[in-house]
């Protein structure tokens, strides 16, 4: 492979959902292996940027207006549906991540991403709930008792812990966020940019 992507994610933010529907296919058109890294972002607004709280509390009634039109128009622009806000917002997405890593071990981590992201922000599913997630997990082919074993077990827990210490080491404010390499990337609009890089690398 003449490059690599690390893709720190969650599925509690829309513009992440934006990223993940299109980071396969530049990984393929660059031949760059895609490394998911699943975290938990809110940890990272608690460590590092706790201005994303702030802004929720006291919002800038023109700033939100257009971040909600900004939203739709990047869904529309790729032909997605996004909903915003979700009836649960924002979700507790620590159990959908952890089992990122289950569906990591059998091969089915995109598949199993399309529908942890697809029920949350097109059909308005709470994804903290264990029914939405046992009917995605049933849906994607992984096998429930496994997965909800699993989830609980320390070492899931710790290895989101982990992912989402070593972004904020790395430089990470929020998701997505995106290197290759030593360079960071953040956002759904920066990934003609992690293309260039990979490019430049020697990638496609």
């Amino acid at each position: 492979m003449p490059g690599r992507v690390e893709f720190f994610y969650d599925y509690s933010s829309p513009w992440t959902y934006l990223a993940f529907t299109r980071i396969e296919d530049l990984c393929r058109r660059c031949e760059a292996e895609l490394v998911w890294r699943p975290i938990l972002v809110g940890g990272i607004f608690n460590t590092v940027n706790p201005s994303v709280y702030e802004s929720r509390e006291r919002p800038v009634p023109a700033k939100a207006r257009y971040y909600a039109k900004d939203l739709q128009d990047w869904a529309d622009f790729h032909g997605l549906k996004v909903r915003f806000p979700p009836a649960v917002f924002p979700v507790n997405s620590v159990k959908s991540l952890r089992g990122a890593l289950v569906a990591v071990e059998h091969d089915k981590i995109s598949p199993y991403s399309r529908a942890v992201f697809a029920a949350y922000w097109e059909a308005d599913r709470d994804i903290s709930r264990d029914d939405v997630l046992a009917s995605i997990v049933r849906e994607v082919g992984l096998d429930p008792a496994e997965y909800f074993e699993k989830i609980q077990q320390p070492a899931y827990k710790e290895q989101i812990r982990a992912n989402t210490d070593e972004c904020i080491r790395r430089g990470g404010f929020g998701s997505p966020t995106m290197f290759v390499g030593d360079a960071m990337f953040f956002g759904n609009d920066r990934l003609v940019l992690v293309e260039h890089e990979l490019r430049k690398r020697g990638g496609g």
